[in-house]
């Protein structure tokens, strides 16, 4: 009882107070600051017709003077917009590999000029012997698979044949590490993945190019002269920006896939996948798998990696660094023509304040403030370049429309750019239109009268 009844006082205690605070900030507002929203109202009004009136009155002028703004924001904004798109495009790619992924390969992921490739040539490539030994001593993986690829491969049912399909041969582990989609059927058995069974999974453009709308399973292909039976098919991804995609692979079991060609051979890319567990951080299965590659190739402490971990991270550091290079120099171009164009803004001030002397002298004289002058010439700057920065970004806009609906890259106009638009035009604004406004508030009200 006592409970409810300290309860209810400091609900009224706490409705009390909020209404006080409520009533005090009504009052302020009342007071003051509608005066200063109704002053700041009535200056961006004044100035929206002042800049109107320069367009209308001066449309060649003001035209030239704002297509440098035009053509900066459009620019930087067009730089920012294709980096975005392809940087999010690029980036869901990456994430397919996995974030808590590693990939043992005999090259490391490293894309530069200065490649030191005579340093990694000799290396040897992942076996299936390291793999054996691999998934005895992971305690920290959630799955480790030993995989091969062989491209160019024609796949074969009856009259109808596809060419170009990307052959792939996996331990059981691969549904482990690799996130899979069915779109029809089933991932391999454990049997099926042990005993070598002439089992396969297709990826939807071969099915499709095979059966067309008919059900691929249970049925047989040929693959490298060896007939094997559909069980699956996965689910349609279409290709991404790295070219990464299940839609033309064909997938087979390892077991299988011995009696078919060398699986240690260095042109079919053997490499030892690597996923942790859930519950375990990427560092530490890093470690882990560092420590137990080490001594399955017996290193010595102090010797160099024969082998490279590949991650996720390694990529999309590398793609950072690309498209921070891109959006600078996006920057500097787009500057340029910002830096003209606020020039331009800043003569046409200059010509306004000169042509509005008299009108200037007749409001300090009826008792104009200095900073009611001086807003109302940085308004007036303000509302010009964002004329030209709301252009560049319908200029945007229209292009986006198009390489979206005429091609089948899909670009996305996002709303930070939009905002990054506008900003960059306020700021334009205001810089340069501080000092014709500066020298506008510090006339004299009778020199400007007489002038």
């Amino acid at each position: 009882m006592g409970y409810n009844a300290l309860l209810g006082a400091a609900r009224k205690t706490f409705t009390f107070t909020f209404l006080l605070f409520t009533y005090l900030g009504v009052t302020f507002l009342s007071t003051f600051g509608l005066n200063i929203m109704i002053l700041v109202f009535k200056l961006i009004g004044e100035s929206f017709r002042f800049a109107w009136d320069a367009l209308r009155q001066n449309k060649l002028r003001t035209s030239l003077s704002l297509l440098g703004i035009t053509i900066g924001i459009f620019i930087i904004i067009a730089v920012f917009t294709a980096v975005d798109t392809m940087r999010n495009q690029i980036q869901s790619s990456v994430d397919k590999l996995g974030s808590n992924t590693l990939f043992v390969q005999k090259w490391p992921w490293i894309f530069s000029d200065s490649f030191p490739w005579w340093k990694y040539v000799n290396r040897p490539e992942p076996s299936y012997r390291d793999y054996l030994l691999l998934k005895e001593r992971m305690e920290s993986a959630k799955g480790v698979c030993f995989e091969i690829s062989a491209s160019n491969r024609t796949v074969k049912y009856r009259s109808s044949s596809v060419e170009g399909a990307i052959l792939n041969a996996a331990t059981q582990e691969y549904d482990q590490t690799w996130n899979l989609e069915f779109e029809n059927g089933r991932y391999f058995t454990e049997n099926e993945g042990k005993s070598g069974t002439p089992v396969c999974i297709l990826g939807a453009e071969i099915a499709e190019g095979l059966f067309g709308s008919a059900d691929p399973i249970g049925k047989q292909i040929k693959v490298m002269g060896r007939r094997v039976t559909v069980v699956g098919v996965f689910k349609k991804e279409g290709e991404d920006m790295m070219g990464m995609s299940q839609d033309k692979n064909v997938l087979i079991p390892m077991a299988f896939a011995k009696g078919i060609f060398d699986i240690n051979n260095e042109r079919y890319n053997p490499q030892i996948t690597v996923r942790g567990k859930d519950n375990v951080s990427f560092e530490e299965v890093e470690s882990e798998l560092l420590g137990q590659m080490r001594a399955v190739r017996r290193i010595s402490p102090g010797q160099e990696d024969n082998f490279s971990l590949n991650k996720t991270t390694m990529l999309s550091n590398q793609l950072d660094m690309m498209f921070d290079g891109i959006n600078i120099g996006g920057w500097i171009i787009g500057g340029f023509s910002i830096l003209v164009g606020g020039f331009g803004i800043a003569n046409i001030m200059f010509v306004s304040v000169r042509e509005r002397t008299n009108i200037i002298g007749i409001q300090k004289s009826l008792g104009a403030k200095n900073y009611f002058i001086l807003l109302q010439f940085i308004f007036e700057a303000v509302v010009l370049c964002l004329m030209g920065g709301l252009c560049g970004l319908a200029i945007v806009y229209i292009g986006v429309l198009l390489v979206s609906n005429f091609t089948d890259f899909k670009v996305v106009l996002y709303l930070s750019n939009v905002m990054l638009g506008i900003g960059v035009s306020v700021a334009i604004g205001m810089v340069s239109g501080f000092w014709p406004a500066y020298s506008a508030s510090r006339l004299d009200p009778v020199e400007a009268i007489r002038s």
